[in-house]
């Protein structure tokens, strides 16, 4: 004889078997919080790199900078204008707090390796010329998108990333703020020991970095054997 079930009981059955279902968001939640710290490190790494190495080639001048601003039309001078703001953005990018730096340095870095990407476009040249600038700029934007709280003007971060004490209008106490300048000098280490073991590896590297880009600047053709 099959037996009736009320609608309490059909109730019931609903309920045990929705409570079995494993819940998933947490832990998707902490593989979130997992993956954006070092999505955010990496590519900061990357264009902090850049940055410094570039500052490195275009004030000493290399070839290959040469080669690049006379095929672009560029005058010689623009190299060391160049030079100085990429060096000013990795300091800017690398060190704590500094938000309202950070975002010119940011924007400067974008306008950078897009205006590169849209110069290689201009005279016809290939995807091989314009897809370096082309990743970097993705790794700028992806870098400001990740950076955390600290690395934020308060108007600019997501509403999530408030805490709940915060007010309507976004505020939040003055203890709980970040300050604009870090004062500690232990803050201050780790960047400034990267910035230097970047600037070394750059400047050590110029050799192997000269002869390969000379082959690369005669590949596209900008140069003669």
């Amino acid at each position: 004889m099959t037996p009736i079930l009320t609608s309490e009981d059909e109730m019931r059955m609903v309920q045990h078997a929705t409570d079995e279902k494993p819940d998933t968001s947490p832990r998707s939640e902490r593989k979130r919080s997992r993956i954006r710290p070092i999505a955010f490190w990496v590519t900061t790494f990357l264009i902090v790199f850049e940055l410094a190495a570039g500052s490195v080639w275009n004030l000493l001048t290399i070839e290959w900078v040469e080669v690049q601003l006379r095929h672009l039309g560029y005058p010689h001078f623009f190299a060391y204008i160049l030079g100085v703001w990429q060096a000013g953005a990795a300091v800017a990018i690398t060190a704590p707090k500094l938000p309202l730096i950070k975002e010119w340095a940011y924007a400067g870095a974008f306008l950078l390796w897009s205006g590169a990407v849209a110069s290689h476009l201009s005279v016809g040249d290939i995807l091989e010329s314009w897809l370096v600038p082309l990743v970097f700029a993705t790794c700028a934007v992806t870098s400001w998108v990740l950076r955390p709280a600290d690395r934020r003007l308060p108007e600019t971060r997501l509403r999530r990333d408030h805490p709940a004490e915060a007010g309507q209008d976004g505020s939040t106490p003055s203890e709980t703020r970040p300050r604009a300048w870090e004062r500690r000098p232990r803050a201050w280490a780790v960047p400034i020991g990267l910035l230097v073991v970047l600037y070394g590896v750059s400047y050590l590297t110029l050799p192997v970095v000269e002869d390969a880009m000379h082959k690369q600047a005669v590949e596209l053709g900008w140069i003669g054997e």
